[in-house]
């Protein structure tokens, strides 16, 4: 359906240019992680969640 839309010429583009947003989309991803609280992204991964237990 999307080749039909878009045409062989872009529908390559996108297989060529796929693997490279995907680095980029993580690069960003890590990026916001270490720009903001880490704590308040990393307390939703379920492995690290439970190292950093404080008894309040």
């Amino acid at each position: 359906m999307i080749s039909k839309l878009l045409g062989p010429r872009y529908l390559q583009l996108a297989k060529n240019w796929a693997p490279i947003l995907g680095t980029w989309s993580a690069v960003g991803g890590v990026g916001l992680v270490w720009s903001t609280d880490w704590r308040l992204i990393l307390d939703y991964v379920p492995y690290i969640n439970g190292k950093f237990k404080t008894d309040d």
